[in-house]
């Protein structure tokens, strides 16, 4: 009865306050040691929870980079981190020391997409031989599916014709580029992992969309972070449902296209696309209960593949689209050697890029200056490892700031602004400097890059072939400031497509 009384409780509240300061001092002690990262001094229990803009990520570390150095550390309540910048330091941990840094830190706001032990997907799977598995199932299924073969190219060039006519069909009218843009990458991915595409008018499609652009705003936030810091509270029923509405429902809408194409696989023909190859190598695992190819890793694989390759490619064109409006003088340098060496009839095709110098720096120059996945996924050190002198121990997450390569002083003549001239030399040939790493680097670097670059070159170039893009009569010049929700979005703009 004395603990009920407001004295009798006093007593608990010190002994609780006491033991978790002692926690928090036992999950610092590693940054006592002389050579570990820098950092701000975090609050006990939250780190530095809220002494960083969640909202704003890039920025706050570009400040705190500023302030003390290439590697410094964070503090996620109890979970160290280390943020990584600069070009030197980036390719020590993504390349020289990549065995160590290539595995991945717990993500709890996945686990209710089913994400667990027994699933893991293949882009946030732990690094080991699960992910190995599923890494090279992924690639070699793409390239046996067409990637980097004409058979690919020839259907996202078709792709590229029915996204023009989606434009013509505007007239000039002013319109966001984005969803139309969405819808023909989608398609393009769609082909390698159900073999299937959409019209752009289908209601199903439509939805599709519309719930994979609201899910990525759910993944930053000071909310996310306190679930991945206390995965306990993902336990009050019904939370994650109400919290992250929009992965559940897209999860969802996947499972459902798993489960048409599964309905009419054939295991005696060659597989028609990646969901039927994943059902070929689980009718091979049977009884083999250390493969990774079972049901629940099949829709998790599907729905890493096919999120990723839609939402990376179309912003990154959307930026190129608003770059265009924005920069005239540039989109009439990129038409007239389109012009020059494809001319107005032949579609463009992947041949062509070698002998577009111009077009081939602007794209480079896009995904630069757009910079839209400025953190990279966060990796996890397996092993102790050293870098720039500091000394950072297994366990620790590791941000590496791709934004800070790409946008670094030294490297690039004008960091902040938009200059194709960055990728031309002084005969204005095409050069890729080492710091351009959009796609990251090492083990864990996109294996859809070469679908990108294919995407990007060829719905670019038909575009341009095909139109000339402006501002809206009447409307003001739209921001080249980006938003971030994880991903860096350009500002939502209209612009009028006329038919040249």
């Amino acid at each position: 009865m004395e603990l009920l009384t407001g004295t009798g409780l006093w007593p608990v509240a010190i002994f609780t306050v006491i033991f978790i300061l002692l926690v928090d001092l036992m999950h610092r002690r590693q940054r006592w040691t002389s050579r570990y990262p820098p950092g701000p001094v975090p609050w006990p229990v939250l780190g530095n929870l809220l002494q960083v803009d969640l909202d704003n990520m890039p920025y706050s570390l570009y400040k705190l980079q500023n302030r003390y150095g290439d590697v410094f550390s964070l503090q996620k309540a109890w979970k160290p981190v280390v943020v990584i910048s600069g070009l030197k330091a980036v390719r020590e941990v993504l390349v020289t020391c990549g065995e160590d840094t290539a595995d991945r830190p717990e993500m709890p706001i996945f686990q209710h997409l089913g994400y667990g032990e027994k699933a893991k997907g293949v882009v946030f799977a732990p690094y080991g031989p699960e992910w190995q598995e599923q890494r090279r199932f992924s690639v070699s299924t793409l390239r046996n599916l067409g990637l980097g073969k004409k058979s690919l190219e020839q259907w996202v060039t078709e792709e590229a014709g029915h996204l023009c006519d989606a434009f013509t069909a505007q007239a000039g009218a002013p319109l966001d580029p984005y969803t139309l843009l969405n819808k023909a990458v989608c398609n393009v991915i769609a082909s390698l992992i159900y073999a299937r595409r959409f019209e752009y008018g289908d209601p199903d499609f439509i939805k599709m969309l519309k719930i994979l652009k609201e899910n990525m705003g759910e993944n930053t936030g000071l909310f996310p972070e306190v679930v991945n810091t206390f995965p306990i509270i993902l336990h009050i029923p019904g939370l994650a449902d109400k919290v992250f509405p929009g992965k559940k429902t897209f999860l969802t809408l996947v499972n459902k296209l798993v489960t048409e194409n599964k309905r009419t696989w054939d295991p005696d023909q060659p597989p028609r696309d990646l969901t039927d190859a994943f059902l070929a190598e689980m009718e091979k695992a049977k009884g083999n209960p250390k493969s990774s190819f079972n049901e629940a890793n099949l829709h998790l694989v599907v729905l890493d593949l096919f999120g990723a390759g839609i939402v990376t490619t179309s912003i990154t064109l959307t930026w190129a689209l608003l770059l265009m409006i924005l920069h005239p003088d540039v989109q009439r340098r990129v038409q007239e050697e389109i012009d020059e060496v494809i001319g107005q009839v032949r579609r463009p095709e992947m041949a062509d890029q070698a002998r577009m110098p111009y077009t081939n720096a602007v794209i480079h120059e896009v995904q630069r200056f757009g910079d839209i996945v400025p953190m990279n996924l966060p990796h996890k050190t397996s092993h102790d490892i050293e870098v720039q002198g500091f000394l950072i121990p297994k366990g620790t997450t590791l941000i590496p700031n791709l934004s800070s390569v790409l946008k670094d002083e030294t490297v690039w003549e004008k960091p902040l602004r938009f200059h194709p001239e960055h990728f031309l030399d002084a005969q204005g040939h095409f050069v890729k400097p080492e710091a351009f790493m959009p796609f990251s680097a090492g083990r864990r670097a996109c294996l859809g890059e070469p679908l990108a670059r294919m995407e990007l070159f060829l719905f670019f170039t038909c575009l341009l072939q095909r139109f000339s893009f402006s501002v809206p009569a009447g409307q003001p010049q739209p921001s080249d400031y980006g938003i971030f929700t994880f991903l860096v979005s350009p500002s939502p703009y209209q612009l009028c497509a006329f038919t040249r």
